[in-house]
């Protein structure tokens, strides 16, 4: 880390499981001053750096958290040991936790920033180049200051927490947002606030083909204001109808035209998402790259987003989603539309889903849902384009309609607005949308999470919330 980039503020992502757990052992009703640690995993991004809370130790009163020698309370020295030890040895941030009274404003008191000169310099030197700091809880707001090498310094931005849904925490509350005529009637649902939130979200979408160009319009129409956007196709005929937006010259080209150039003619669907999106909201930010997701390069720029989105449906690019959802503490979603069809040529149940994916909810690996077989066969480039089908059989033409995608998007979208908004009830539906469009039949299938999976669970071997410390399922760029 550079001097320049420690002076910005961070940010810092939680899962709700911990949060609910600290928010039991900080106000369990006795107003008093509590204590506990959390070792977080890093990124840092073209937005700066963001901390992933990986682990959370409760230190037990009187005993871990005890009387001050110079403030109120203090951890004792025994156990910031067996954490800072901890932290270093894997690589993770370290943050001490206490809380204050109040609700919704909260900051270290004169005693606190004194403790934090006195001792995180010498943590600093235990730690061996990660970062140290400490993090103050209000009811419903936070205030963090964390220190790097050099006893650089910066204060906590915003804390995010994940689950069923988003909640956001500040120091201090935010200042009213502005109204935006053009948005008025959706904003009447969750307000300016929520809007300008939309604003600001960073969402990736991993495929612009028939589900992924309808999650872009979608999304640029509800006033998402970041896109990073990936998909190394180009359009052709057979896929106009289901590409929203799409027109004849994006993929229709003389016959007569030889087969190197007509391919240059025909138009990239990051581009044609582009155009879409922009058509929608002039104003928006758009990275879109007409490249592999596999590529290390590529990948690494959604390690920052807000929100994913997976609408390519290979092993390789499940693999790659379900491993940023997790290492890097992002919610996703995974759409896809499924057509069955027998030897015979008989049409099976035809169904379209969408898979809210969350770091503590249980992930595509543990429900099966990528393939080792397959992603063995997408080694190999043609089976890797085969891998795209709605079929199971790779040699039959696969059938593709762009209502069984609007399907899975719509409802995908309508998800991520819920949940990134917070507008979801407490005992919100946790299963798996599924639509079966032959029987008409909604359902659900409720996810399942393996305790010793390496990818999702709270083993310290696993993924989980290593952020930059551990290493994607990439391929090297241009492979």
């Amino acid at each position: 880390m550079d001097e320049g980039e420690n002076m910005k503020p961070w940010r810092l992502t939680i899962p709700s499981a911990f949060y609910a757990e600290l928010q039991g052992h900080l106000f369990p009703g006795d107003d008093d001053e509590h204590g506990a640690v959390i070792l977080a995993g890093t990124c840092e991004s073209d937005r700066g750096l963001r901390l992933i809370a990986k682990e959370v130790h409760l230190a037990k009163d009187g005993v871990d958290y005890v009387p001050g020698k110079r403030g109120y309370r203090m951890l004792k020295a025994e156990f910031i040991q067996r954490r800072i030890l901890r932290a270093r040895n894997m690589r993770l941030a370290y943050l001490a936790i206490h809380n204050h009274g109040g609700t919704d404003s909260v900051a270290f008191s004169q005693d606190d920033m004194a403790s934090h000169e006195r001792g995180y310099p010498a943590l600093l030197d235990i730690a061996r180049g990660m970062p140290v700091g400490a993090l103050v809880f209000a009811k419903s707001a936070v205030a963090g200051d964390l220190w790097f090498p050099g006893c650089y310094r910066s204060p906590l931005k915003h804390a995010t927490v994940i689950g069923s849904q988003r909640q956001s925490l500040f120091p201090t509350p935010q200042k009213q947002a502005t109204t935006i005529e053009m948005y008025d009637r959706q904003s009447r649902l969750f307000g300016d606030a929520g809007q300008e939130l939309l604003r600001k979200t960073r969402v990736g979408i991993i495929g612009l083909g028939g589900a992924g160009s309808i999650l872009a319009e979608f999304l640029a129409r509800l006033g998402v204001g970041e896109f990073i956007l990936a998909d190394p196709d180009r359009a052709d005929i057979t896929n106009l109808p289901r590409l929203l937006g799409a027109r004849w010259s994006d993929g229709a080209v003389p016959s007569w035209i030889p087969r190197f150039f007509a391919e240059r003619l025909r138009s990239l669907k990051v581009r044609m998402a582009t155009r879409n999106i922009r058509r929608a909201n002039p104003k928006v930010q758009i990275e879109a790259m007409a490249r592999n997701f596999l590529e290390e390069g590529v990948a690494a720029r959604f390690t920052d987003c807000d929100f994913l989105f997976l609408a390519a449906d290979t092993m390789g690019a499940r693999l790659l989603f379900n491993a940023i959802v997790h290492q890097y503490g992002i919610p996703g979603i995974q759409v896809g539309a499924k057509v069955p069809v027998s030897e015979d040529g008989d049409v099976g149940d035809v169904f379209c889903v969408s898979r809210l994916v969350t770091p503590e909810q249980g992930c595509l690996w543990c429900n099966e849902l990528i393939n080792p077989a397959r992603l063995q066969d997408e080694a190999v480039p043609e089976a890797a384009k085969r891998g795209y089908a709605y079929v199971e059989d790779p040699g039959v033409a696969a059938p593709s309609v762009i209502t069984l995608n609007a399907i899975a998007c719509a409802h995908a979208a309508d998800d991520f607005l819920f949940h990134f908004l917070g507008l979801k009830y407490d005992e919100t539906e946790t299963g798996w949308f599924r639509w079966n469009s032959r029987k008409a039949v909604a359902s659900y299938d409720m996810p399942r999470r393996n305790v010793s999976c390496g990818e999702c669970s709270q083993a310290r071997d696993s993924r989980l919330a290593m952020g930059d410390n551990g290493t994607l399922p990439t391929k090297p760029n241009g492979n």
